[in-house]
């Protein structure tokens, strides 16, 4: 394993300076008022193309900055470090992107992605469906090839920015092979996607989650991503490249949550003394320090191994690991940073709270945190 695994370099470490500040003046300002409203915020949007962070995640030749997954990962950390939000806003058009990027057409490479690093277009990743949310291969959304056209007729959910994106990469059924009868297609939403719903959700609450339909929405052939049935193998690579960056937002939320109390400790007083001198919950907050940066170490090294092209073939047991590790320690640490604050941290006047129910969905999305132990234990015992 290289150094890098385990420390960033001085560039990354200027840029992380960078990256806190702005996180800090620009977009925790508007965290608590976006959450309260449940609604997407273009203004932090605006924000991050203002930073260009829009394009850090991309190849050069197409617009990006062609940035490494540690350095992207060091992004996702600093802003949901304010705002979980703001940070999956980060996050999602690469995780939407990433089977063009790997798998796509040259024609689509130089289509979509400059849209994407100019933040003319977002993308979404439309894989789960009501009765094949974990178990993704029993999808029944189909594709039927008419001509140099496709027909997709079914309903995806849980998608992360349905009626914001107006790009979705979208994974049907195009024979009855359990594994080898699924193919993904990018398909831009005003061909006929329809948000069916969105989603009333206990964390997150600033990034659209909802069910989009499709009935019977023609996508040309050369929309298609990959080859006619390697849309499992191509769905699971995807997630196996993106679920370390859930780790660094996870990561982000707990250390915010740690920050927040830790300040809170120096400030309140009880029976004369602060609450920082009370032995007691010092050591809940130097576990919590301890647990987030073990996390944080194991989500750069699991990203630097993406970085590297998988040399030892072990990043899908370093994605598992790295993203249920991070994500345990997310919902403990801010559960715990609740408790420090007392009846406050309850209470919407403190960011904790905002921060505890953010925290849950890192344990749930891109694969359950139980699936991560099944991933993991598979590559001990096969």
């Amino acid at each position: 394993m290289t150094e890098r695994m385990f420390s960033l370099d001085d560039d990354q470490l200027e840029f992380r300076e960078v990256m806190r500040r702005f996180a800090e003046e620009k977009i925790a300002p508007l965290a608590a008022k976006a959450d309260e409203e449940e609604k997407f915020s273009w203004e932090a949007f605006e924000l991050l193309k203002s930073m260009d962070l829009l394009s850090l995640s991309y190849p050069s030749e197409y617009g990006g900055q062609g940035s490494s997954l540690v350095t992207q990962a060091m992004v996702a950390e600093e802003l949901a470090r304010v705002c979980a939000s703001t940070s999956l806003m980060f996050l999602i058009s690469k995780l939407g992107m990433l089977p063009v990027i790997n798998f796509g057409s040259e024609e689509l490479k130089k289509k979509y992605l400059p849209r994407i690093c100019s933040g003319e277009s977002q993308a979404s990743y439309g894989l789960s469906e009501a009765d094949a949310g974990s178990d993704v291969a029993s999808m029944t959304t189909r594709a039927v090839r008419d001509g140099d056209e496709w027909v997709i007729t079914g309903s995806k959910c849980w998608i992360t920015n349905a009626g914001i994106s107006d790009l979705y990469t979208v994974f049907a059924r195009t024979s009855g092979d359990r594994h080898t009868g699924i193919t993904a297609f990018l398909v831009e939403a005003d061909w006929g996607v329809v948000v069916e719903k969105l989603e009333h959700k206990l964390g997150i609450k600033s990034s659209p989650t909802g069910v989009i339909r499709l009935d019977g929405v023609r996508v040309p052939d050369a929309n298609r991503i990959g080859e006619v049935g390697q849309g499992f193998k191509i769905a699971m690579h995807t997630l196996d490249r993106s679920r370390p960056t859930i780790g660094a937002q996870a990561v982000g939320i707990a250390q915010g949550a740690i920050d927040y109390a830790v300040n809170y400790m120096q400030q309140r007083s009880t029976f004369g003394k602060p609450l920082a001198e009370r032995q007691g919950l010092q050591w809940i907050a130097a576990d919590a320090e301890m647990q987030v940066e073990a996390a944080r170490t194991l989500v750069y090294r699991a990203c630097a191994t993406v970085d590297a092209g998988d040399p030892t073939k072990d990043l899908s047991k370093l994605g598992a690991m790295a993203k249920a590790f991070a994500s345990d320690v997310a919902m403990k640490v801010t559960t715990d940073c609740v408790q420090l604050l007392g009846g406050y941290g309850y209470t919407k006047e403190f960011p904790v709270e905002r921060m505890m129910r953010d925290a849950k969905i890192t344990q749930i999305y891109e694969g359950t945190n139980q699936i991560q132990r099944m991933v993991i234990a598979k590559s001990l015992f096969s």
